[in-house]
């Protein structure tokens, strides 16, 4: 019982993975820009993204392609000509945002001035870790009950939790380096300013006291 609670507990603290469902249209264009759609996700995590993109016309082509924001700028599928059911999982290689863009590209035959013509309706799911996984599937296969089911369902989301937090930790060390690091450099600064300032008020006196005998002002 005390386990369960605990699960509970922790389920309402931190968020669950997360699910996004989003309707949306992309205009097309001879030379379209990139719409994309932008949810974070950790490194190593599955993510399975499930588009519906009904025929609108011939005389366009609707073109996906799944990238993220790190240093990489990593690539991980893409896909030309998009027509009607599309289903694609990917698993992330760092940790940062995920996204699922799209371009539009009209055809040449078509006038530009005639873009707003040619729209496609999509519709976009983008499941993130554990809501990811095919439980059902997984059932089928292990002859899982239905408690079973939940609870495997609840093994991955605490898993994603403790993968979180250990995230977390680690980044809050590398925010603690830095910050030491920073502090050593303006300790080190300040120190090398100060005693700039001590030689060049030496110097200044020195130079003075030299000036002033040679005007036979001091003795």
């Amino acid at each position: 019982m005390l386990v369960l609670v605990l699960i509970l507990v922790t389920l309402i603290a931190f968020p669950l993975p997360l699910v996004s469902a989003v309707k949306f249209q992309v205009e097309a264009h001879h030379d379209p820009p990139r719409k994309c759609l932008w949810n974070y996700a950790m490194a190593d995590t599955l993510v399975v993204i499930s588009v519906s993109a009904p025929m609108a016309s011939s005389m366009q082509r609707l073109d996906m392609e799944i990238v993220d924001g790190s240093g990489s700028r990593n690539i991980y599928q893409s896909k030309r000509g998009l027509k009607g059911e599309t289903r694609m999982a990917v698993t992330t290689h760092a940790d940062a945002d995920l996204g699922v863009c799209f371009r539009n590209v009209l055809d040449p035959s078509v006038p530009e001035g005639d873009a707003d013509k040619h729209v496609r309706a999509i519709d976009l799911d983008v499941d993130i870790g554990a809501d990811a996984v095919d439980y059902n599937a997984i059932a089928k296969q292990e002859s899982l009950s239905g408690l079973e089911v939940e609870m495997r369902k609840l093994e991955g989301v605490v898993k994603e939790i403790v993968e979180e937090l250990n995230y977390l930790k680690r980044r809050e060390a590398r925010m603690r380096d830095t910050n030491e690091s920073t502090n050593d450099r303006v300790r080190n600064f300040f120190f090398m300013t100060f005693t700039l300032l001590i030689l060049l008020g030496i110097w200044q006196i020195l130079h003075l006291r030299s000036y002033f005998r040679k005007k036979y002002l001091i003795d």
